[in-house]
């Protein structure tokens, strides 16, 4: 298989993954798109970054872009962040890391488990802090009205 068509792959996986936990959790269907291209884009950047960084790097940048993307979508179609954030956020998260952690330690495998475990939390850590870096922004900076006006702020003050 191609790297392309291992992208696709991957992307339209994470797509309808998304679509399903969005419909699961009660979304508007209306939001059913941006929810799935949402996770989408979040797994795609994890997918690139895993090649070359560790899984709890490559999910910090996945939710970086899973919440910028929600909060562009919030501003744009006037809804609750959570909408997009919680469900797109959906393949990152790190449920065979502690399904195995869970596994090693009913079978007695402390060590794997421990490790298993220590991944896990590591990958969870990482996207709380990609939510905390982009929730961070103030809302105003994802209004078009708020880059408008620092365009006519700078462009008077070349005039001047």
């Amino acid at each position: 298989m191609s790297a392309v068509q291992d992208i696709l792959l991957n992307f339209f996986c994470a797509f309808f993954g998304t679509i399903g936990f969005a419909v699961m959790f009660n979304v508007p269907k209306r939001f059913y798109i941006s929810c799935g291209t949402t996770g989408a884009m979040g797994w795609i950047v994890y997918c690139l970054a895993v090649e070359h960084a560790s899984a709890a790097v490559s999910s910090f940048f996945g939710a970086l872009v899973v919440v910028l993307i929600s909060r562009m979508l919030t501003v744009r179609l006037k809804c609750p962040i959570t909408i997009f954030m919680i469900s797109g956020i959906f393949p990152l998260v790190p449920g065979a890391g502690v399904y195995y952690t869970a596994y090693y330690l009913v079978t007695g495998q402390l060590g794997e488990a421990a490790q298993r475990g220590i991944g896990a939390v590591k990958v969870a850590f990482a996207i709380v802090l990609g939510i905390v870096f982009i929730v961070s922004i103030p809302r105003e900076f994802f209004q078009p009205r708020y880059w408008k006006k620092r365009w006519s702020l700078h462009k008077a003050s070349k005039e001047a």
